[in-house]
């Protein structure tokens, strides 16, 4: 009997440490070597200095953080916005719309990256042809780094603002309408409850959710690879990207391994930070 619970288990451990640990631990013995003349020679830290005088590898961190400054509030703040609609009682099927906002998100990352770079093509797209109705010339949204940029924020948006709203409702939905009652015999309006019980009320769904889309950003690779493979002129370059390029591409597998790691401490640095600042302070 003792020893049955853990012979149950040890399926389950082995293949975590078959497919999870062991390639976790190669990879960071990877980041240690360097391919030279066909021979991988030990090299130490040496992947690690070379990122930090990697202008690719500075113009990809920037590239998501920009992402990461600009898309995901926006898309956490429409997220939150829908999780009210979808909670109100003056909405009628409420249901249909939860389901319409949240199917975006069953879709396949590849398959909806290609729809939208139809959808976007500056020449045959459907988005321009409708803007050249209302007198608006051809947008270059895949072919200029600017409108890249909003191609791929509009791409992202799309697909992840109903998932968020999901879960910021089923968090709304947990708040005790005496808090809201007691609100208005305070006298407190829509915006007032909306600030003072609402965003109370779902500080541990917000937490959820942007430690969550912090994550995806700085892993984002199938949107950006599938779009504009990284460009224009390194516009969309992303660090998902940039690591794929230098494993996949170049099979510099050394350097895409350091990369690999720093992403993993940036993610570590920022989930920490995020913790501490909308965490609960009690």
């Amino acid at each position: 009997r003792r020893v049955a619970p853990y012979l149950f288990v040890l399926p389950a451990i082995l293949l975590f440490a078959g497919f999870k640990l062991y390639p976790i631990a190669w990879s960071f013995v990877l980041s240690l070597y360097k391919t030279i003349d066909g021979v991988d020679t030990f090299v130490g830290a040496d992947n690690y200095s070379r990122l930090l005088n990697d202008p690719l590898f500075w113009t990809a961190l920037k590239n998501t953080g920009i992402i990461l400054v600009v898309q995901v509030p926006v898309m956490l703040a429409l997220a939150t916005g829908l999780a009210v609609a979808f909670n109100s009682s003056f909405l009628k099927a409420r249901s249909v719309f939860r389901l319409g906002f949240f199917m975006p998100m069953i879709t396949g990352l590849v398959a909806y990256g290609i729809i939208f770079s139809v959808l976007l093509n500056e020449q045959y797209g459907l988005v321009n042809w409708l803007l050249s109705l209302v007198g608006i010339g051809d947008v270059p949204w895949l072919t200029d780094p600017f409108w890249a940029k909003i191609s791929l924020g509009l791409a992202l948006t799309w697909h992840y603002t109903g998932y968020n709203a999901v879960l910021l409702l089923a968090r709304l939905q947990t708040i005790p309408k005496e808090l809201y009652d007691a609100a208005s015999v305070d006298g407190a309006g829509a915006w007032g409850a909306f600030r003072h019980v609402t965003l109370p009320g779902l500080r541990p769904a917000i937490l959820l959710t942007t430690v969550l889309s912090t994550i995806g950003t700085l892993q984002i690779f199938d949107e950006p690879y599938i779009l504009t493979r990284g460009g224009p002129d390194n516009a969309t370059l992303t660090i998902g990207v940039y690591l794929y390029q230098n494993a996949f591409q170049f099979f510099d597998f050394g350097y895409a391994s350091a990369i690999a790691y720093a992403l993993a401490v940036l993610i570590g640095i920022l989930g920490l930070i995020q913790f501490r600042v909308l965490g609960d302070k009690k």
